[in-house]
């Protein structure tokens, strides 16, 4: 049974991923930092290196291989759900690979909502039960069925966060640890975790 924000066709009003993309930099380029204190300056700081970590997955991701035929194979078409923020570290190194891959089939419809703006959404789809963890991938067909959900992290990220945890790391210093096997992976527990679920 369809969600009632699905009827309301709430996700299918969100934004594409290069009005996403382009309020980011908007953000990043028209706002002055020196005038930001806190909360809204750290979060400012995040979503400034969000964005070239972003950019870089952009230039140098090619989707190939099994991935690539088992998005193509979707014949009916399908609303791809994305709650996130520009802010989001897990975001900038996981949404551009989904947005490449929703690229390749134009059955396909790749929406991105706002988590923060959408709370009553999100709480739908919590971790574990209780976090409002970003960014949650959540796919439906046109009837509003749902047919999958990914987020926040590939499990291998996560199970080396629980680890590093478990050792009394700080969070700045397993965020960074967690940063350099992203660009080590280089996608590849996302994608083939994508490709089971499409399987």
């Amino acid at each position: 049974m369809a969600q009632q924000f699905f009827k309301e066709q709430i996700p299918h009003k969100g934004l594409t991923y290069k009005e996403y993309f382009h309020k980011a930099e908007e953000y990043i380029d028209n706002t002055a930092p020196e005038e930001l204190e806190g909360t809204k300056k750290t979060l400012y700081d995040y979503s400034k290196l969000n964005l070239r970590r972003s950019i870089r997955v952009q230039k140098t991701f090619n989707p190939e291989g099994k991935i690539v035929d088992l998005v193509k194979s979707i014949k009916t078409p399908q609303l791809w759900m994305v709650l996130t923020e520009d802010w989001c570290g897990d975001s900038a190194q996981n949404l551009p690979y989904i947005a490449k891959l929703a690229e390749l089939n134009e059955n396909i419809n790749l929406r991105i909502l706002l988590r923060d703006s959408n709370l009553d959404i999100m709480d739908l789809y919590l971790t574990n039960g209780t976090a409002r963890a970003i960014p949650k991938l959540v796919a439906f067909d046109y009837q509003g069925n749902e047919l999958f959900q990914w987020g926040p992290r590939p499990k291998e990220a996560q199970d080396m966060i629980n680890n590093w945890k478990a050792e009394g790391l700080q969070k700045d210093e397993f965020n960074a640890l967690l940063h350099k096997w992203y660009a080590t992976n280089k996608g590849a527990a996302l994608l083939e975790e994508i490709a089971n679920l499409l399987k």
